[in-house]
């Protein structure tokens, strides 16, 4: 038992010093998950934007090919119409 003012205040502030390394330390590894999660997020959002640059990417591509493909269609049923008068 404590027998003694300083004696008490001594193991208060024992007590206080404790509690207090003990929420530092609580803290300290909430920042250091939150920091954790933020970083992963962080790469979940870098892999979603490189998915997203390469199904852009390939849209473009495929767009160009079908306009391609357009162009040559038009060009044929030109020529077909054309073939089709002078047969007339």
């Amino acid at each position: 038992m404590i027998d003694t003012w300083p004696a008490a205040i001594f193991s208060l502030g024992v007590l206080l010093v404790v509690g207090f390394l003990i929420a530092l330390f609580a803290v300290g590894m909430f920042e250091m998950r939150k920091a954790k999660l933020d970083a992963h997020q962080a790469d979940d959002l870098r892999q979603l934007v490189r998915r997203f640059e390469q199904l852009a990417e390939n849209t473009m591509d495929a767009q160009q090919r079908m306009a391609a493909d357009l162009a040559e269609l038009r060009a044929r049923t030109a020529s077909i119409e054309q073939i089709l008068r002078t047969v007339e």
